[in-house]
């Protein structure tokens, strides 16, 4: 669907940036026009690529056209980068991640290529509308949340940090799924955002890697099973993303993994008439990467999910290792030219891998082996959730990696013996740190894997590097303590910022020039500017644009009507408990309940967004969606709060949703359960664009609060320490009991007020908030969370103190970088230095 009011998504270059012929010749182009004659880039990839006259052309081929000519713009510096890193030798970065949430990515290749008023000139001389054909472009579907979006700002940064890194991941064809909404509940559609060519990615189909399984699969009963004890072999095929560094200096690359099966074809069965047994591997190796999170609420689900992740660490330390010794014929060198940093606990099996490759490959022993992969492997923790800190049943090992297992018995076993011999008589200590869950059913502990066969493990804001080390890894962190630290994540101003919210950015650089495009820490130089009349009127300005932008995008999408005077208070992250998007919602119905009790209640409208997936097997998540669309319906129908009060669940929560709404909100919500966030970035893209934080202690929402001052934010709740400290006698029958306001909240939701048509749908949420204990105390934090918002009120009724306060959070969020987080990454745990491309 066209975006009605997308004008500006394309933000306009430098004022320094050079003219066409230089920008060309800059990256080994010229001579050659890019658009507007014949011979031009574009007219030529519309010719040749679509077969189609110009004239007769549509907005799916004048998108793959306009991006394959910015691809032709870089393609020779991609391959320049390559070069000089192959000539140079340095030192290089590998990230190895299941996921990576893009986005879209011409309008981001356009911003940090300087192709800005290149591209907007041959929009004007082709008579084609740009925003339609950034519109063609699907989000990529290689993430699914914070998760993945950090490691694409990560590629980002190393970029243009001019870092030598290489990105590893796998090549889904569908993401995780494309969510509707149908009768308040979220629906699950596939989302095969390769149904038309990727005009982005480059086949190597020459470097292609082999994965070798001790199992064959067969088809019996109409099913796909696993026959054990006969090996088979997988395909590893990559495919190639530009990376492109602001200015354009260096493009690194993203390798995608796509699985097939060697080239066979079992004739005498297909001509028995079992014509699908005869492609059984086949289906085997190509179900692998097709979709980005598998149910996990099956075995299978689940044994999928581990073959994949076998699947990225294999084809990707193989690619390593064919980089490493092209080049460097010692092995001992490998911890000095690679740096492998493992984004969480999936690709925890480059312990066993990188060791089977160095002790049967590189036929090195175990003392040089071990040495070689705790030096070049490093980990980063981004949970402090049990659930989420990986174990797989040891039985898969057995099976599909027995070589593997061997690996982990013996790594564990002195592993067993070191903590005896420090803790002497200690035998928990032992039991705690093993890599091997005992129980009815073994499992290998893929986090203890990962922290154990690295050197270094770290967190992602300080609480939750402080947390881990405490309380999560306390046995292993207190044996390996040298080895943990902090990096606070950050994200990329340059999509984040520059491109996502064209107007702020250009106050701002009329205000302090650009230099905090490279250098966030220069927006500090903002702060004097709060007090400034004119400044203060360019900040609402643009914000005023952008809300007028976002809400006619609703308008045209949803058919929904919102009020840009209004206050744009939102929520939007993936739908979990304990990130308590239940507690908004209860909020949003104390102020309901205020305005049915007394509708003459000064009170001025509001409106609230919410946004964010379930995952398909988490029912109480999809109950939360349900009820907040619920609510909004109900508060829709009410004469009395119709018009004061609008609620909206904004379905399909995406990198490019994200894009829109982030630079149009006045109100951010960070308001998970204190201590169990690891760090969030949505709340330093909500900073960095100006809207204020209602948040508790979590996260990096306290370093946010230390940058702009307490005052600055509205903190709530209860701390960490306190969370954990009530555990043995918190009840929410006392809130209950005692609190009107949480009472009659509570009790419009158990009497079906806002389920009258499909009454009983919410009891989930009395067992989740009352009966069952409310585990992530909604109702303890009910109340600070009310007062809060009470004062958020109070300031947006003075819009000149609300914009100073606005401005304070932009100039303080110069810290949540990724370029300055990869700094850290590169100086205290890689030893990588840029390399400039010659």
């Amino acid at each position: 669907m066209k975006d009605p009011t997308t004008t500006e998504r394309i933000p306009a270059a430098r004022k320094s940036a050079p003219d066409e012929v230089k920008l060309l010749e800059q990256y080994g182009c010229g001579p050659v026009r890019f658009t507007g004659i014949a011979d031009a880039l574009y007219e030529r990839h519309l010719l040749f690529d679509a077969v189609v006259a110009p004239s007769a052309a549509g907005p799916r081929e004048r998108f793959e056209a306009l991006a394959r000519s910015v691809r032709d713009v870089l393609s020779q510096r991609w391959v320049r980068t390559d070069e000089t890193y192959a000539r140079e030798n340095p030192k290089r970065v590998y990230y190895l991640s299941m996921e990576y949430l893009l986005g879209r990515s011409l309008a981001n290749n356009v911003t940090n290529l300087l192709l800005s008023d290149l591209v907007r000139q041959a929009a004007a001389n082709e008579a084609f509308d740009l925003p339609s054909l950034l519109e063609e472009e699907p989000d990529a579907g290689l993430g699914n949340g914070g998760l993945g979006r950090l490691a694409a700002c990560f590629l980002d940064s190393m970029a243009t940090m001019q870092l030598p890194a290489v990105g590893y991941g796998l090549r889904y064809e569908y993401g995780m799924f494309r969510q509707t909404i149908e009768d308040g509940w979220q629906k699950e559609q596939p989302d095969r955002w390769l149904h038309r060519p990727d005009p982005w990615e480059v086949a190597r189909r020459h470097e292609r890697v082999e994965v070798k399984l001790n199992a064959s699969f067969e088809v019996h009963g109409g099913k796909l099973r696993a026959v054990l004890g006969y090996p088979s072999t997988l395909l590893g095929h990559p495919y190639d993303r530009p990376v492109v560094g602001y200015g354009g200096a260096n493009i690194n690359t993203l390798r995608l993994w796509a699985a097939t099966a060697p080239d066979f074809f079992d004739f005498e069965v297909f001509s028995s008439g079992d014509f699908v047994g005869a492609i059984a591997e086949t289906l085997v190796a190509e179900s692998l990467t097709r979709v980005l999170y598998p149910d996990d609420s099956t075995s299978q689900g689940q044994a999928l999910r581990f073959v994949q992740e076998y699947f990225l660490v294999a084809c990707s330390l193989a690619d390593i290792v064919r980089r490493f010794r092209r080049a460097n014929g010692d092995w001992s060198l490998l911890p000095a030219k690679a740096a492998i940093q493992l984004n969480d606990t999936h690709p925890s099996m480059a312990v066993p891998e990188l060791m089977r490759i160095l002790l049967d490959e590189a036929h090195l022993g175990w003392d040089e082996a071990w040495d070689l992969t705790v030096r070049t492997l490093a980990y980063t923790n981004h949970t402090l959730l049990p659930e989420a800190l990986e174990r797989w049943p040891l039985a898969w090992f057995e099976a599909l990696l027995p070589r593997h297992l061997e690996i982990i018995f013996e790594v564990n076993r002195r592993l067993i013996g070191e903590v005896r011999g420090r803790f002497p008589g200690d035998e928990g200590r032992g039991a705690r740190v093993s890599l091997i869950e005992e129980g009815p059913e073994k499992k290998v502990r893929m986090a203890n894997l990962a922290i154990v066969g690295s050197h270094s493990t770290n967190g992602v804001a300080a609480i939750h590097s402080r947390l881990l080390r405490a309380h999560t890894v306390k046995d292993l962190a207190e044996l390996y303590h040298e080895r943990f630290s902090n990096k606070t994540n950050g994200v990329t101003p340059r999509r984040w910022l520059l491109l996502a919210n064209p107007g702020l950015s250009a106050a701002i650089r009329d205000a302090i020039g650009d230099g905090w495009i490279t250098d966030l820490t220069e927006l500090r130089r903002v702060a004097p500017l709060a007090d400034d009349a004119s400044f203060r009127e360019a900040f609402r300005n643009a914000k005023r644009r952008a809300k007028e932008r976002f809400a006619a995008w609703v308008k045209a999408t949803t058919g929904q009507a919102v009020d840009p005077a209004t206050p744009f208070d939102c929520h939007v992250k993936r739908i979990h408990e304990y990130k308590r998007q239940l507690l908004n919602a209860l909020r949003v119905i104390v102020l309901y309940d205020r305005l049915r009790a007394n509708p003459a209640l000064d009170m001025a409208p509001r409106t609230f967004f919410f946004a964010g997936k379930a995952a398909p097997a988490y029912r109480l998540a999809k109950v939360i969606i349900k009820f907040i669309n619920n609510l909004a319906a109900t508060i829709d129908g009410d004469p009395v709060v119709r018009g004061r009060i609008k609620v909206i669940f904004l379905p399909e929560y995406c990198c490019t949703l994200a894009e829109r709404l982030i630079p149009a909100a006045d109100v951010s919500n960070q308001i998970s359960t204190a201590g169990y966030e690891a760090s969030g970035t949505s709340n330093m893209k909500f900073m960095m664009n100006g809207a204020l934080t209602v948040g508790t202690r979590d996260g990096a929402t306290l370093e946010m609060a230390e940058e702009a001052g307490e005052e600055n934010l509205f903190l709530f709740g209860l701390t960490a320490d306190e969370v954990a400290g009530s555990r043995g006698w918190y009840s929410p029958r006392w809130h209950y009991d005692h609190e009107e306001e949480t009472r009659a909240a509570l009790d419009l939701i158990f009497s079906d007020h806002f389920s009258r048509h499909d009454p009983g749908v919410s009891e989930p949420l009395r067992q989740e908030l009352l009966t069952g204990g409310d585990y992530y105390m909604h109702l303890a934090d009910l109340g600070s969370y009310l007062a809060a918002d009470a004062r958020v009120a109070a300031l947006y009724a003075d819009p000149e103190a609300w914009a100073r306060k606005a401005i304070l959070n932009v100039a303080a969020s110069g810290k949540f970088s990724s370029d300055r987080t990869i700094g850290e990454y590169a100086r205290e745990i890689w030893g990588a230095v840029p390399c400039p491309v010659r």
